[in-house]
């Protein structure tokens, strides 16, 4: 049931265009835009940077696993996922849910004008 921080790194690099950098003395996974997950050093946890929406979503999904960060990053959506309780499937899917909200923004296309 436990996942391991080796194999939440796995997965983390597995996803497209992420890489591996520090943050705070602890291992970040981060696309070209941002970090969408870090790993505590001293507990079995991963920190996702999610929005609101996607914290509610997992939050209901997965209660007592997925939970907000307290105080102010909880409140922006950063939440945390206890790996001693979770399964590889919500790990896996929390991570992409994250590094979805990390991606480059698609540039906006500009409206052409009329002559």
């Amino acid at each position: 049931m436990a996942v391991t921080k080796a194999r939440v790194r796995k997965l983390a690099l597995a996803l497209e265009g992420a890489s591996e950098v520090v943050h705070i003395d602890r291992p970040a996974f981060r696309t070209k835009r941002k970090i969408f997950a870090t790993v505590t050093p001293d507990a079995p946890r991963v920190n996702l940077m999610f929005d609101a929406a996607t914290q509610e979503f997992f939050r209901e999904h997965a209660p007592g696993v997925i939970e907000p960060l307290p105080g102010g990053w909880g409140r922006l959506g950063i939440s945390y996922c206890d790996l001693s309780q979770a399964d590889e499937a919500l790990v896996h899917s929390a991570l992409k849910a994250a590094h979805a909200l990390a991606l480059p923004k698609a540039p906006k296309k500009r409206a052409k004008k009329k002559s």
